[in-house]
């Protein structure tokens, strides 16, 4: 499998040029309209007696061609309705793929149906929610898309699995949680840590979670995402603390194990997460995994010049020709 050609191409449009604007363009100019064909909401039962039914979106093209259903997993704090998602969903539906907004457990409309809340880690989740799709949704196989905290959860699914996955791909995902969150605590980023962890509270939170008072408390004094990765998530899903989740849930890790092909796209510009484990990872990750890893295009950014379309979207495209 040859590395995309794309992979060497990535340059800034104007204006969003450096990291921090490329990361927040989708923010600031998400410009995204109704996609085209139609959207059926759907929902998958998790299977693992807590009852939780996790929502997703199945988008349609007006003119389907052959191919595997394609599977996007939005990040932390993120939706089916987060701009990146949509602008992804809108580049596969024009080329005649049907797409799956998935919801992870407990974010956006999955917390009406949803006690618990997802994690770093949740490939069970995720090898649940796919296992529930109707059979002629998974007749042609998938292809699955994780991007941020849902690139490294897709690792961790990746790694162990019995689904018709034929390829997959994550873009600027953490995997090496530990490094992401102490880069999110340098004080270069102390307004992104600030509006992240209001918003990871918040989600967290929100009307239908089964929170005990000890969790609210943490929830609520947790002053850096590493508190609250310490006093709530770690031990709310079986894990020692913060280090150990880091380290059990760690992508970086899983790639031995992986055995179809996959594509990671990465930029060193990325404010959020260190390119360092990219670098150690490419001198020992199997053949089947391809990384790609740019100077620039910030965090789920690569807005790139001569393009309304992302280049990870395009590159994307091209890695999945042969499948």
């Amino acid at each position: 499998m040859a590395t995309p050609s794309n992979s060497t191409a990535f340059r800034a449009r104007a204006p969003w040029w450096g990291g921090d604007l490329q990361t927040l363009r989708n923010i600031l100019a998400p410009g995204i309209g109704k996609l085209p064909g139609t959207s059926k909401r759907i929902y998958l039962a998790l299977g693992d007696g807590s009852g939780d039914r996790v929502a997703a979106m199945l988008d349609s093209p007006a003119e389907p061609a052959d191919g595997p259903l394609i599977v996007l997993i939005h990040g932390l704090a993120g939706s089916e309705t987060s701009a990146y998602l949509r602008a992804s969903a809108g580049f596969h539906l024009k080329r005649g793929r049907k797409v799956l907004r998935l919801n992870l457990r407990g974010a956006g409309p999955s917390r009406a149906t949803c006690i618990g809340h997802y994690h770093a880690g949740c490939g069970t989740d995720l090898h649940h929610a796919l296992a529930a799709l109707p059979g002629d949704l998974a007749a042609s196989g998938f292809f699955v898309i994780g991007y941020s905290l849902g690139g490294n959860a897709l690792l961790n699914l990746l790694a162990s699995h019995d689904l018709p996955i034929r390829g997959a791909a994550t873009v600027s995902a953490p995997i090496e949680p530990a490094q992401a969150a102490q880069r999110f605590m340098e004080p270069r980023n102390a307004l992104y840590h600030y509006w992240l962890l209001r918003q990871m509270k918040r989600e967290s939170g929100a009307p239908g979670a089964l929170l005990s008072e000890a969790e609210r408390a943490a929830i609520r004094h947790a002053r850096t995402i590493y508190e609250f990765d310490d006093g709530f998530v770690a031990p709310r899903n079986g894990f020692d603390g913060a280090d150990d989740y880091y380290a059990r849930t760690a992508g970086a890790r899983m790639a031995g194990d992986i055995t179809v092909p996959t594509l990671m796209v990465h930029a060193r510009d990325d404010p959020w997460i260190p390119p360092a484990p990219y670098d150690a990872l490419m001198r020992r990750a199997p053949a089947n995994i391809r990384i790609v890893l740019t100077e620039g295009g910030g965090h789920v950014g690569f807005h790139g010049l001569g393009h309304t379309e992302t280049w990870h979207d395009r590159l994307i495209d091209e890695f999945m020709e042969p499948l």
